[in-house]
């Protein structure tokens, strides 16, 4: 089994909802185990500035799945879930789950990237990141979570106390 760290979002179609849906597929995937969620974070988007915020947090997951298989789980609840993938990058959507961290391992696939390509550079990521993560966790790159965090003010991002 390897520890997978798991972003959540959501902007549209009741987002707390979907995320909580998507918790629950989560936990339902094969050969996998939820281990924790982050609190609910509410952020600005990064796309197209006339959407609305985005719910957000992050789930443990233990595995036993392949990083690709895992990323087709991930890809078949977010179609379960209503999500339509559009040329536009950064637009509202119901639910978009994406593989932050696999354990140790980097990887550079055409359809995965490990530790994901803008970890270092989203609020909305590290900051549920740490709440689940162990304080001194480093990535495979080489890059410590509290130096990211250090690096990346909380600006934007709102700490809900809902549980998901």
């Amino acid at each position: 089994m390897e520890r997978v760290y798991i972003g959540l979002g959501s902007n549209l179609a009741e987002p707390r909802e979907q995320l909580r849906g998507a918790i629950r597929a989560l936990a339902a995937i094969s050969l996998t185990r939820l281990v924790a969620v982050s609190s609910l974070y509410v952020s600005d988007p990064l796309g197209p500035p006339d959407q609305p915020r985005y719910n957000n947090a992050v789930a443990v997951l233990d595995t036993a799945l392949a990083p690709l298989e895992l990323l087709d789980a991930l890809q078949a609840i977010e179609r379960a879930q209503g999500r339509e993938r559009k040329a536009e990058r950064w637009g509202p959507r119901t639910l978009d789950l994406d593989i932050l961290l696999f354990g140790d391992r980097q990887l550079n696939e055409p359809r995965l990237t490990v530790p994901h390509y803008h970890l270092h550079a989203r609020a909305f990521v590290l900051y549920p990141l740490a709440e689940v993560a162990p304080e001194a966790l480093q990535l495979a790159d080489g890059r410590r979570l509290a130096e990211l965090i250090a690096a990346c003010p909380f600006e934007g991002l709102e700490r809900l106390d809902d549980a998901l």
